[in-house]
């Protein structure tokens, strides 16, 4: 007779999957919680102490430690020297195990958790078991998810679990227990305060294939951190429309990065190809929407909307005039969500922004051999750190412009250079190898230029031509960083000109 060892936290399905192994000729060796649940179903079954002799101890934190389950589990079936020790040591080989973990993950995410309870969540046996069920393969089928209980009952069914099949599974279970240990390692990690660990442990499950990745010849993956986060593309509740492509998700998430810097009043953020073609804001959602495209009416066509407020029919309709891909908000009112689905292939995302100030994880970026980690650009702007640099000073007015513009360029790419007034931006350059021209672009796109206009620079101009430029177009107060070799330069330059320049101490690059 096959002996399988069976236990597990999550027991759905498990019943129905136990009944058949006993079926086709198995006998159970069980645990603890899954044993009463399978004794309760009528299924005969073993206890571990049957088998070791030995009593579980410590509060269930000993029960499968023991060579009479180990050694069952990592004899090789092929060796006459393995099957002789069982022999004389009266060892009964373990064929199938059937394990799934304690629930370390969902007791961390619960608010408030207290570490000796985390701690006490942290599966020893269960991991033991998959890692010598997995080496064994060849001899030993590991299960450790209920989707695969049918595979390997129909197997079973026609005779045995193949090698193939064995060798899946025990890949499979090592992903299991390696995740598991990440999750560790984060947690207790970030307990201790070790900000830099010699050792980086990630792990994320697999959300879905995608159809391809940034060109259609690129293969690609979603996959979803193992501890998600609430303010995220990826919990967005999608409405009506075509699942999201790779570069959907990309803009989208720029798009939600900026949408969270403007909290105060309606604000709508319009992304394209990961940088913000219009930001517009104002009393109401439809006067945020009317400034954000009027910031530029051609790129916005084909782009990702984010609004900080729940879509309205007036907005909706508006909207509804031209081609966007994702649409983006904390809730849609029915005419309006009407009036948007007309459109078949447009997304329509709800999603919960009471979470937009969570606490930010690192973000990684691959590189050829290895991934760069980096913290959040989630820093709170405080204009009264800013220092004014000229003799003109700027005015109530052009320091909260200044504000706004600056939160805009932080989310351009670099080289970026933000113009804007009040109520919306009016030109954007972006990503270009040198300051001037994205300068030169982003006033191009202002003209004529508004006297409330204000430039600003996600980093510190290495000349005075960004600010002559400025000068000559009629722009009167400028936000940079400041901390240039030549920021005299600069200084004078903007004082020729009547600028008032502010530096905030602090950049944002966005490569």
């Amino acid at each position: 007779m096959k002996r399988a060892l069976i236990s597990v936290s999550d027991k759905e399905n498990l019943v129905p999957f136990v009944q058949k192994l006993v079926s086709l000729g198995f006998e159970i060796v069980s645990t603890g919680g899954t044993k009463r649940v399978l004794d309760e179903a009528g299924i005969n079954t073993i206890s571990v102490e049957e088998v070791t002799g030995f009593p579980e101890i410590l509060d269930g934190r000993v029960k499968t430690l023991n060579p009479y389950i180990h050694a069952g589990l990592l004899a090789k079936r092929s060796n006459p020297e393995h099957l002789a020790t069982l022999k004389e040591h009266h060892i009964t080989p373990i064929d199938l195990v059937c394990v799934n973990l304690y629930p370390f993950k969902e007791t961390i995410m619960k608010p408030g958790v207290e570490l000796a309870e985390a701690i006490e969540n942290i599966d020893i046996g269960g991991p033991s078991l998959l890692r010598a069920a997995s080496k064994n393969y060849q001899d030993v089928t590991v299960v450790t998810d209920k989707a695969d209980y049918d595979q390997v009952i129909k197997e079973l069914s026609a005779g045995e679990v193949s090698q193939e099949t064995r060798f899946q599974l025990a890949a499979k279970a090592f992903r299991l227990t390696a995740s598991y240990d990440s999750l560790i390692s984060q947690y207790l990690t970030k307990q201790v305060g070790v900000e830099d660990p010699e050792k980086l442990t990630l792990t994320y499950d697999l959300d879905e294939k995608m159809r391809y990745g940034e060109n259609s010849h690129q293969a690609a993956w979603l996959y979803r951190d193992a501890l998600p986060k609430a303010f995220s593309i990826l919990a967005a509740k999608q409405l009506h429309g075509k699942k999201l492509s790779y570069n959907n998700i990309k803009d989208a998430d720029e798009a939600l990065r900026a949408i969270r810097e403007f909290q105060d009043q309606p604000t709508v953020v319009a992304m394209k190809h990961m940088n913000p073609c219009g930001i517009g804001r104002g009393k109401t959602l439809e006067e945020a929407w009317d400034r954000a495209y009027e910031a530029d009416s051609v790129s916005i066509f084909g782009g990702v909307i984010a609004l900080n407020r729940p879509v309205d029919l007036a907005t909706a309709e508006k909207m509804h005039k031209i081609f966007l891909e994702i649409v983006i908000a904390p809730g849609f009112d029915p005419d309006a969500l009407e009036v948007l689905a007309k459109k078949k292939n447009i997304r329509l995302l709800e999603l919960d922004f009471d979470h937009e100030n969570e606490a930010p994880r690192l973000e990684t970026v691959s590189v050829m051999g290895g991934i760069l980690a980096q913290e959040q650009d989630v820093l709170a702007e405080d204009p009264t750190t800013w220092q004014v640099v000229t003799k003109t000073t700027p005015t109530a007015e052009q320091l909260e412009t200044m504000l706004f513009a600056w939160k805009a360029v932080k989310h351009t790419k670099s080289n970026a250079i933000v113009v804007a007034n009040n109520e919306r931006t009016l030109g954007v350059g972006a990503g270009q190898p040198n300051r001037i021209d994205s300068a030169k672009i982003a006033i191009k796109h202002a003209d004529p230029i508004d006297e409330r206009a204000v430039l600003a620079s996600d980093a510190f101009f290495p000349f005075d031509d960004c600010v002559q430029a400025a000068g000559e177009a009629g722009i009167k107060a400028i936000v940079q960083p400041g901390g240039s070799i030549r920021d005299e330069d600069s200084i004078k330059m903007a004082d020729k000109y009547g600028i008032a320049m502010v530096f905030t101490g602090i950049r944002h690059f966005r490569h």
